[in-house]
């Protein structure tokens, strides 16, 4: 495999209503990410002193750590928020045959 499973990370960033297929493409296509799941999702939060009820897209990005720094970047570059929600999220187990293909996947 292309590393310990320690090395590879999931990072979760929302954006809002058909934001999320840009960023999505772009992170597969640069070969920063292997993967990324855009799922429906309506969150909760307060913003500027107020609570907000907002239909959301998730993405769900699965990667190396060493790709992470160029994620985030990418993310601010083309987010449309403020401040984009990127949290990353370390692997601590997994599928090897997956994570292969993750490694691969990954430039």
């Amino acid at each position: 495999m292309g590393g310990n499973v320690t090395d590879f990370v999931m990072i979760l960033c929302t954006a809002p209503p058909l934001g999320a297929e840009k960023m999505a493409r772009a992170l597969v296509q640069e070969r920063l990410a292997a993967c990324v799941n855009v799922a429906l999702v309506r969150s909760y939060f307060s913003w500027e002193g107020k609570l907000s009820d907002e239909p959301e897209e998730l993405m769900i990005i699965k990667t190396q750590a060493r790709m992470v720094d160029k994620i985030k970047a990418r993310i601010k570059e083309m987010h449309s928020y403020q401040v984009p929600e990127i949290i990353v999220i370390p692997i601590t187990d997994g599928e090897k045959c997956y994570l292969e293909w993750v490694s691969q996947s990954v430039g």
